[in-house]
């Protein structure tokens, strides 16, 4: 559990907590840039197409990426050897599939500036399972437990901030407001539950890589059976899908975006903790601010007063979200980080040394050589063709943006992508 554990001579030295932090920071903008498709919800697209085509975009994605960076062996056999944690994989896919409906209704009925920070919440109930289940923060300082104490108080400042201003700037809609305000606070805390499933991998060992090559079957499978419900069978749904298709190819953009950001999430989570790699992640409100503001015009209809208060929120809960993130853990709190890894070692009859590597990034499967297969190409090959075919169909949507600021936001999505990855493959081998 500790950072200082050997690594091989051609790894970086870089400590795992300043990893954990530049892993949250990176996911922040994929996270932030993935949210944007869900702008089509004002084209007239019901929230269940958008959140279906994202969650088929992410399946594509997250069998994807693992093949490309690890191969399908190095994931069978992490999977073969942690049995238990399929399941828990699964539920924490199925949670995400559920949260993911709500944050497009909250877009839906608020707008992606005011939703996004109020989903945003999640890091309050991940910093409660994290110390509850996880014993993070146990034996810490007790200037980190004011770090986390405050940050976590002025993210529910911040947020009911932006309650507040949304109420007002929707004053002539209030029962719209108000489903809004509950859908998308209902997704901050179906995702912070999530993260229950996350830590208990890591602590255990799995490879983020593999976890969410499972985790996607649970977030598809829910999300067609809520689809089914709200369309009332196959047939219906089948023929929306069919509609919408003409753009289809942006919610499936959005939830490949979301796997690169959720996998730099899920590295965070593993050498910081939810507690401080959540929050830090959190702050894709920014960058989601910047997509509102900048390529939807959501600011311009604003008064000055309901500007000045949605950034005020928005600043106050990132602020928040920093300060929890900088409280570094002590060599105290790290060796209940050790005991909650033992425990789950115990019940499970994994080998505690191990583990112990892997969670300190030295996972010696990693450095395994694994023979690809034919069918990796397969893979590659079949979701290039997915995404081309999506592509070749698109049309033009009723959806003003502004091309010169989306470009430089794609651009800028990309740069931690490359220094990020390059960090975690120099210390790690995304172990």
């Amino acid at each position: 559990m500790s950072d200082t554990t050997a690594a091989a001579p051609a790894r970086s030295t870089i400590s795992l907590h300043k990893l954990g932090v530049f892993c949250g920071i990176s996911a922040a903008f994929w996270l932030g840039s993935a949210e944007a498709p869900t702008k089509l919800v004002n084209a007239g697209f019901s929230p269940f197409l958008l959140s279906m085509g994202m969650v088929m975009g992410a399946f594509v994605a997250r069998w994807t990426i693992p093949t490309l960076l690890k191969g399908t062996g190095f994931v069978f056999s992490d999977l073969f050897e942690k049995p238990h944690l399929v399941v828990w994989a699964l539920v924490g896919g199925m949670l995400w599939a559920v949260a993911n409906t709500l944050t497009i209704f909250g877009v839906r009925n608020v707008g992606l500036a005011i939703a996004f920070p109020l989903w945003n919440t999640n890091s309050l109930v991940g910093l409660f399972w994290g110390c509850l289940l996880f014993k993070e923060l146990r034996g810490s300082r007790a200037k980190d437990w004011a770090k986390v104490i405050g940050g976590a108080a002025a993210i529910v400042f911040g947020a009911a901030i932006l309650a507040v201003a949304t109420a007002q700037q929707n004053a002539g809609t209030p029962g719209k407001a108000a489903i809004g305000i509950i859908a998308a606070v209902g997704a901050g805390v179906l995702l912070g539950t999530m993260y229950i499933p996350y830590r208990k991998a890591y602590i255990s060992g799995m490879n983020p890589l593999s976890f969410v090559t499972v985790f996607t079957f649970g977030e598809l499978a829910t999300v067609v059976v809520l689809g089914l419900i709200f369309y009332g069978g196959a047939g219906p749904l089948v023929a929306e899908l069919n509609r919408a298709r003409p753009m289809l190819f942006w919610p499936f953009v959005g939830g490949f975006c979301w796997v690169v950001g959720d996998l730099f999430q899920q590295y965070a989570a593993k050498y910081i903790g939810i507690g401080r790699g959540i929050p830090l992640s959190n702050t894709n409100q920014l960058w989601g601010l910047a997509w509102a503001a900048l390529v939807f015009g959501e600011f311009a209809g604003l008064t000055t007063g309901g500007k000045i208060e949605i950034l005020t929120g928005s600043c106050i809960m990132i602020a928040g979200a920093v300060s929890i993130s900088l409280a570094a853990p002590p060599p105290s709190e790290m060796e209940n980080w050790r005991a909650a890894m033992e425990r789950e070692c115990r019940r499970y009859v994994l080998d505690v040394h191990t583990v112990s590597a892997v969670v300190a990034g030295n996972d010696p499967l990693a450095d395994r050589k694994h023979p690809r297969r034919w069918w990796e190409v397969l893979i590659v090959c079949t979701a290039s063709g997915i995404f081309l075919w999506l592509a070749l169909g698109t049309q033009a949507q009723h959806l003003a943006v502004n091309f010169p600021w989306m470009i430089v936001l794609i651009v800028g999505t990309f740069i931690p992508l490359g220094l990020c990855g390059t960090l975690l493959w120099r210390r790690t081998r995304f172990s």
